[in-house]
């Protein structure tokens, strides 16, 4: 299957991801793709963004920005257990040369990983923030 190739490709030249690949996702560990960026500092949003920048690669988040939360009294974070993001492909939606495109930004993003900041939430909504909350770029 497509995301069979494409986990087992990214897998191979060393990307960390959910063994095994298969079914209609592939999920890239991001916190260890990123270990420089800490959980609260969003690796997974890191990657988001870093993917949609280098090839318009839409991507789900799955870690502290939708399962991470909030304390409204003290303001202070708690992040999620892990830090993944999913590259859900539908079945026969895709060519093989979408899938290699797909593999070379990952790629490309993981060879120029050490230079990658985190993020910080600016705005949140109290549920259901990672439909809208905004972001800012750490230095």
């Amino acid at each position: 299957t497509s995301t069979t190739y494409l986990g087992e490709h990214i897998s191979t030249a060393g990307v960390p991801i959910v063994q095994p690949p298969g079914g209609h996702a592939v999920y890239i560990d991001a916190a260890a793709f990123f270990p420089q960026i800490a959980p609260l500092e969003l690796p997974g949003q890191a990657l988001a963004v870093e993917l949609y920048r280098e090839a318009g690669i839409r991507v789900g988040e799955i870690g502290t920005v939708m399962f991470g939360r909030r304390d409204p009294v003290s303001g202070v974070e708690t992040a999620a257990p892990m830090e993944s993001v999913r590259l859900a492909i539908p079945r026969r939606a895709y060519t093989q040369s979408h899938i290699d495109y797909v593999v070379e930004a990952i790629l490309n993003v993981w060879q120029r990983r050490a230079d990658v900041r985190g993020y910080r939430f600016t705005e949140q909504a109290p549920f259901l923030r990672h439909f809208t909350a905004r972001f800012q770029p750490l230095d």
